[in-house]
């Protein structure tokens, strides 16, 4: 007996004619839609340090 006879039911496979570039496509969006927003950098106040030259 083989290990997909041993269960009861089979699984359940993807919706017939969707192409697994839809399927892609999809995950991607659902990504991008669920992400929230990066949060803006602070402003700096203090004025950059001078670089020193490298000797």
């Amino acid at each position: 007996m083989s290990a997909t006879e041993s269960k009861g039911q089979p699984l359940p496979f993807a919706v017939a004619g969707v192409s697994m570039r839809d399927l892609l496509a999809a995950g991607e969006a659902a990504t991008l839609i669920s992400t929230p927003p990066r949060a803006p950098e602070p402003e700096r106040t203090e004025p950059l340090a001078d670089h020193r030259e490298a000797a």
